[in-house]
């Protein structure tokens, strides 16, 4: 996020107070001709209060972005923003859509559900959005949905996992697979290509996608003939883990099933070193970020997780992604950056063929993408919204990643 889009966010518990006072600073600025952002600037050019105006009229439409840019899982937010911005630019500087730029509105959940209803509302009533890019974790895209489909606005979760998030209704879309798909192709790894046959689970309780995922995992890996020989629980932000780590090594488990977000699964894979358990973890998509080396260190050697691309991968589509990517930001795209980016893309692309920004025609666009090729895969979408595309499994090697596997759905 730049300085200019931090700058002008209005935190939505104090706007009553300033929206007056940055009105009147935004209408100084208008009388001296700084309306419009330049080609190319359209990701950076926005934010804060609006005023009032329809979204696609002037020089801009505006979409809206919400994620966690702070809290527990800040690096997600960051990740996928620095996707969708680099997406935006490029699609303002090759002359926006249906001859606008469009202009993203960037909101910060600060990674807690219960700030979303009041960030994603200020999106819709005040900002005006045609559409809504956000959010990563499906607990915080649970509670956003039911907004945007009340408004009829189309939202594109980049990468909530939860089966239940596209339930919410017929503007509610995903640029990613589901956690039955994921859970299931994780325990037919582990059984099959790995060939374990008692696991243990340490699933954070308070996290939808932790909670899915587990029960997905557990079902098939049991119907395949493993056995769960331990199910331990944790609550995002907890920091200790030994007594929970301490029973799953007295039920001698093969490997580990942690179906969490790096933060915590690279704090348990140390604590889990040290009192002495050798066997593999094995996580999802909700392990993809830098930090979970940075935390985790040499504890996660050996792992393997889930995930939606592989940067790796020689394809023109990846592999220019990740140039520009690294020309821009000065490091390596994560999954949460693909996605975002290629929700972005795809939100841009299902504007001009709808020909309006008109929230009926564009959900009736969205629904209709067929052969799509992003960074993520080539994806269409079912009758419930949801991409049909493969999972890459990943394996960490001496603090690197390498391509293990890929199933498709």
């Amino acid at each position: 996020m730049t300085d200019e889009r931090r700058a002008l966010r209005v935190p939505p518990r104090h706007s009553w107070v300033l929206l007056p006072l940055l009105g009147a600073l935004l209408l100084a600025l208008s009388a001296c001709g700084g309306s419009a952002p330049p080609a190319g600037d359209g990701a950076t050019g926005g934010g804060g209060a609006s005023s009032g105006a329809p979204a696609a009229t002037g020089d801009v439409i505006a979409v809206g972005e919400f994620g966690s840019m702070t809290g527990t899982t800040a690096a997600f937010g960051t990740s996928t923003d620095h996707g969708v911005q680099l997406a935006i630019d490029e699609i303002n500087a090759a002359g926006g859509v249906l001859g606008k730029k469009i202009k993203v509105y960037l909101e910060d959940d600060q990674s807690k559900p219960e700030e979303v209803p009041a960030v994603v509302s200020k999106l819709i009533e005040q900002n005006k959005v045609v559409a809504l890019l956000g959010e990563v974790a499906s607990s915080r895209s649970l509670a956003a949905a039911p907004l945007a489909q009340r408004a009829k606005i189309p939202m594109i979760s980049p990468s909530s996992t939860n089966p239940e998030v596209t339930k919410k209704g017929d503007y509610i879309f995903r640029m990613c697979y589901l956690d039955d798909f994921q859970g299931a192709a994780m325990a037919r790894f582990a059984f099959n290509s790995l060939g374990k046959k008692k696991g243990a689970i340490l699933q954070d309780v308070k996290n939808d996608y932790s909670v899915g995922l587990a029960k997905f995992f557990s079902d098939e890996f049991t119907k395949l003939g493993g056995t769960i020989v331990g199910n331990e629980r944790y609550e995002e932000g907890n920091t200790d883990f030994r007594a929970q780590l301490t029973k799953i090594k007295s039920t001698q488990p093969e490997f580990i099933f942690v179906p969490g977000y790096y933060s915590e699964a690279a704090k348990i894979a140390k604590q889990a070193r040290d009192l002495g358990i050798t066997v593999p973890f094995i996580g999802g998509d909700g392990w993809e970020s830098a930090k979970l080396f940075e935390i985790g260190g040499k504890s996660v050697d050996g792992s393997f997780y889930g995930n939606h691309y592989f940067a790796g991968d020689p394809s023109p589509e990846v592999a220019n992604f990740v140039q520009k990517f690294k020309e821009r930001y000065g490091e390596q795209p994560d999954s949460m950056a693909a996605l975002g980016y290629d929700a972005a893309k795809l939100l841009a692309d299902s504007i001009k063929r709808a020909g309006t920004t008109d929230g009926d025609a564009l959900r009736k666009t969205l629904a209709e993408t067929s052969g799509w090729q992003g960074v993520t895969g080539t994806m269409s979408f079912d009758e419930n919204r949801n991409p049909v595309k493969p999972i890459v499994i990943l394996e960490i090697k001496d603090g690197q990643l390498a391509l293990k596997e890929s199933m498709k759905p």
